[in-house]
């Protein structure tokens, strides 16, 4: 919600526990329907508004302060992108700064400005990794979970990525700012 105003966004609903919003965003977004849920739960606010955008339609969820932060929150983020991507829908996670996508067998193009650092973090073991477009290509490679192989590559321009087997998540922080 803090994020909306900034967007001009106007939002369709507004759920969770609301135990961080401020008496300001409460009051700016007075007329947004809400749907309360108990601090004490067991998933978190964003579950429960990717899990409603979902039953709404959604085809791609954007989850804008999804990265930064508490750590604890976000590596679930990005084991949840992960699931949505899982589940057919697009997903990007964001803080401004840096951006994350899901990435799951089969192929994705990610458009970055050159000299864009990127990494890919596996959530498991990869199989048949295909990376191009940038500094330190690959061809079919198995990286397994932990590997740091993949960190701290650059971007040439437009990234394209190839998995056959495997989950990760691909982080880049862009030369040029999510705003411009």
């Amino acid at each position: 919600m803090m994020h909306a105003a900034a967007l001009r966004a106007v939002p369709e609903l507004w759920v969770g526990d609301f135990d961080s919003a401020g008496s300001e965003l409460t009051v700016q977004y007075r007329d947004v329907p809400r749907e309360t849920f108990p601090a004490e739960k067991d998933v978190t606010d964003g579950a429960i508004a990717v899990a409603e955008a979902t039953r709404r339609g959604a085809s791609e969820i954007l989850l804008l302060g999804g990265l930064g932060g508490q750590t604890d929150h976000t590596a679930g983020l990005l084991g949840q992108s992960i699931a949505i991507a899982r589940k057919g829908l697009a997903c990007l996670l964001t803080s401004g700064t840096e951006e994350a996508w899901p990435l799951i067998p089969g192929r994705m193009k990610v458009d970055l400005p050159p000299e864009t650092r990127l990494s890919i973090i596996p959530f498991s073991d990869l199989e048949g990794l295909d990376l191009t477009g940038v500094k330190w290509p690959l061809e079919m490679r198995d990286v397994p979970l932990g590997s740091t192989l993949t960190l701290s590559n650059v971007a040439l321009g437009p990234v394209e990525i190839g998995l056959r087997s495997g989950h990760a998540v691909v982080i880049a922080y862009p030369a040029v700012s999510f705003h411009d």
